[in-house]
């Protein structure tokens, strides 16, 4: 299957930011995560919340990650971050690129996994419904 994109602009506010005025990295891992909800958002017509009320899912918890950080942004600054998917069967890869004025400023690959609760309430692994794929199709 293709990826499957979304892009959206992001503002850097004072409180991203650490002591030297720029972003303060642990930061870019709540754009990136916010980022995901919303590539899920735009294909499915639903929020993360929704999709808690409305789908069998309970989640999808990130297993594996690593980001590039190339140039630094700072308070003020509105930046482009692309993400894009591809679905394996019960995980998805995701591909994060933030930019500012058309220049790459950090990069960060997720891997995580599509999950339910079982009988006891544990997250488990499960294949990503047949209708959620359908819409990034």
């Amino acid at each position: 299957m293709a990826a499957f994109s979304n892009t959206r602009t992001v503002r850097i506010e004072w409180g991203d930011c650490d002591p030297a005025g720029i972003i303060f990295y642990p930061r870019y891992f709540v754009i990136f995560d916010a980022s995901t909800a919303m590539l899920f958002e735009a294909a499915l017509g639903r929020t993360k919340f929704q999709m808690f009320k409305t789908l069998d899912f309970a989640g999808f918890p990130l297993v594996k990650t690593h980001a590039r950080f190339l140039k630094p942004t700072r308070f003020g600054d509105d930046v482009t971050v692309q993400s894009s998917i591809v679905f394996g069967r019960s995980s998805f890869e995701i591909e994060h690129t933030l930019s500012l004025d058309g220049t790459l400023c950090a990069e960060c690959s997720e891997k995580r996994v599509w999950t339910i609760r079982d009988a006891e309430g544990r997250l488990k692994s499960h294949p990503v419904p047949a209708a959620v794929l359908a819409k990034f199709g």
